[in-house]
């Protein structure tokens, strides 16, 4: 599903900047779709990034990395507007951003097109982040929240501050999961110095923003964490969905490390934030 609001916007600042003499930079392309200039330059082609200390010969992606876009409000190109509660006024609105989606196009059949519009509508009770569920894959990687990723040949340890995510990504596995979960199974394996990590066996009861993107439980994720620069991964992800998408489709972003001094995921254990929403209707009235 094609969204107009990218165009909108990518519009009216070609005739902003036209007005002002500036170069105005195209709104398709690599950047455009959520990738780094440095992707879009092909820098990744000529970095070479430091190797594991496990002397095996792979770069090494150890630390604490961090999206730094609005994927998590709408993974599609959207301008600012009111959030869903007056009282907070500015401080929870909805920030603009110029998606992730490469195209900016979701290929929802009918039936999911309308779901998707459901479920904005109703964000606030259906959105799974609401109550503190797992957030799943790919959307646990553009969160709000730092993650970790801890690595050694046969085991990649992704930890999330958010909920107390994890997951492990199998090196060269062939198991299969043995039950659906809410951050799926994932088999990783190396090409060249991009880590891709094939994900499945989701319980289908994630979203991939707040604006209701969803899937079912057929979903299946491909992952490309490729090293650009000391302190920046390009992250591309390939999703399919036969029983939402007519055809798979992909979004992309920069995840940027985390360089402060003492840099450390800490407690988001949201569950006692939301037990009086989930569970209050269940306390005994005096």
């Amino acid at each position: 599903m094609r969204n107009p609001v990218r165009n909108a916007i990518g519009a009216a600042a070609a005739v902003t900047l036209a007005v002002l003499g500036m170069t105005v930079i195209p709104t398709e392309g690599p950047a455009a779709a959520g990738q780094s200039p440095a992707r879009a330059g092909q820098a990744a082609t000529t970095y070479k990034a430091p190797r594991s200390p496990f002397k095996d010969g792979k770069p090494d992606l150890n630390g604490i990395w961090q999206a730094n876009n609005t994927a998590n409000w709408d993974i599609q190109g959207h301008a600012a507007r009111q959030g869903p509660v007056l009282e907070l006024g500015a401080a929870f609105a909805v920030p603009a951003g110029l998606g992730v989606v490469e195209g900016d196009d979701i290929p929802y059949q009918p039936w999911a097109a309308a779901k998707k519009k459901e479920n904005a509508a109703n964000w606030l009770k259906l959105d799974p982040e609401i109550k503190c569920y797992m957030p799943g894959v790919p959307r646990a990687n553009y969160m709000p929240h730092p993650f970790q990723i801890v690595q050694t040949p046969s085991h990649i340890l992704v930890a999330y501050e958010f909920a107390s995510a994890s997951r492990t990504i199998y090196m060269n596995s062939k198991d299969e999961s043995p039950a659906d979960t809410w951050m799926g199974w994932s088999r990783g394996r190396w090409e060249g110095d991009t880590l891709v990590v094939d994900v499945n066996a989701f319980n289908g009861q994630t979203w991939f923003d707040r604006a209701g993107n969803f899937h079912s439980d057929a979903l299946h994720v491909i992952e490309r964490y490729t090293p650009i620069s000391r302190d920046v991964l390009q992250y591309d992800v390939t999703i399919e969905d036969p029983k939402v998408f007519t055809r798979p489709w992909k979004m992309s972003m920069p995840l940027y490390r985390r360089v402060e001094k003492h840099a450390q995921l800490l407690e988001y254990k949201c569950v006692e934030f939301v037990e009086e929403l989930i569970y209050g209707h269940l306390r005994k009235k005096k």
